[in-house]
């Protein structure tokens, strides 16, 4: 399948960014607006309690999931938007280097935030995403 994603970098920006800073895809490719990624289980419990690196790499597991259920990789992903509950940059700087690492040199446009709360109970990590791709 072809990839319809063009990542854009800007030499009048910053190059300490560890992603770039926009992208593209043509207008014949279909969007996919994944919900936030979590990191569930199968049986619905939350994975890695109070572990912020094991819940990235469970929600990034799950992600991967919904993308294949949707005809995409992680390699047609548009952007993301990484949440993390905690006040601590140290925690967004753990749960950011799971995500960074499993994209790759796939470097998509992405957000992180710190935030209060998370929907599950116990839940420290999301990964919300949107991808694109061309259908053949």
């Amino acid at each position: 399948m072809p990839r319809t994603v063009t990542l854009i970098r800007s030499a009048s920006l910053s190059d300490v960014a560890e992603y770039a800073y926009a992208a593209t895809a043509p207008a014949d490719s279909r969007l996919i607006f994944l919900a936030g990624a979590c990191p569930l289980n199968d049986d619905g419990s939350t994975a890695a309690i109070g572990d912020y690196a094991g819940q990235a790499a469970k929600a990034v597991e799950n992600m991967e999931t919904a993308l294949a259920d949707a005809g995409a990789t992680l390699q047609d992903v548009i952007s993301t938007r990484v949440l993390v509950a905690s006040a601590r940059r140290e925690d967004l700087v753990t749960a950011w280097k799971v995500v960074r690492d499993a994209f790759g040199d796939h470097d998509v446009p992405s957000t992180l935030l710190g935030v209060t709360v998370l929907g599950y109970e116990n839940q420290l990590v999301e990964i919300e995403a949107v991808a694109a791709v061309l259908d053949s």
